[in-house]
């Protein structure tokens, strides 16, 4: 039995597909696990005051003037001039304490940008911050959409994995509800997944496509839940940490 004013968790498996849903009022949840998101939690775990997600690159290096730390990547090698690249290990340093930056990468970023202006919030979600933002879901009255940035706009499993895992957390708590194939198909890939990741991803297309830039760790990392309690926001087009700002 479904309970009253019971609100819904969709998955979206592109950025090219998010009109095709209402997206109105919902909490939009971002996910590209490897790496943007979960870099953006890194940050604000190091002490990063906001970080603005941004579609190209000239339009971040102006950013650069203004005081910001300038990061990014383009098919998953650090671009030429920028202060930092999409690793999480980089959103450790010292200098992130306090810091404002100024992000761009080939998938996270775009989907940010992707994601109509008539929805009620933007939330960043990666396994690094999974408990802390599922449970920040769970307390909002709102439906939920969790959007996989993919590679390029195509499908890709690791998002999909962590889709899955919000998708099982909302729906044991008995707050949302699913009436959506591709929710019910994360939840199923997470729950085959969930007790080996990386083993599970071995050979997906975007694993393969760091190991050749020999960051294993990167993916490793990226891929261990629950070591941040970061819960990034959008507040007026600027990502900022939630539990910090309630604080």
């Amino acid at each position: 039995m479904q309970i009253i004013n019971q609100k819904t968790v969709e998955v979206c498996f592109s950025p090219a597909l998010i009109n095709l849903f209402d997206c109105k009022g919902a909490t939009i949840v971002v996910v590209d696990i490897l790496r943007a998101t979960s870099s953006i939690c890194v940050a604000f775990e190091h002490g990063a005051e906001s970080i603005i997600p941004l579609a190209s690159i000239e339009e971040t290096i102006k950013y650069k003037e203004k005081g910001y730390l300038i990061a990014g990547e383009r098919n998953g090698e650090m671009i030429e001039g920028f202060d930092l690249g999409n690793s999480p290990f980089g959103f450790m340093e010292n200098r992130i304490r306090g810091s404002k930056i100024a992000l761009t990468t080939t998938n996270g970023t775009q989907a940010i940008n992707a994601i109509p202006k008539d929805a009620a919030e933007i939330v960043i979600g990666s396994f690094l911050n999974l408990n802390a933002i599922s449970n920040y879901l769970a307390e909002q009255d709102r439906n939920v959409i969790v959007l996989c940035s993919g590679f390029k706009n195509k499908f890709n499993l690791e998002d999909t994995l962590l889709a899955g895992a919000i998708v099982n957390r909302l729906r044991l708590n008995q707050k949302h509800t699913i009436d959506c194939d591709s929710a019910v198909a994360a939840e199923y890939l997470y729950l085959k997944a969930k007790d080996n990741l990386f083993e599970f991803l071995e050979n997906s297309s975007h694993r393969k496509r760091l190991h050749k830039l020999h960051i294993e760790s990167d993916i490793k990392y990226c891929l261990s839940p629950n070591q941040s309690k970061a819960i990034p926001v959008m507040r007026d087009g600027v990502l900022v940490n939630y539990k910090e700002k309630s604080e």
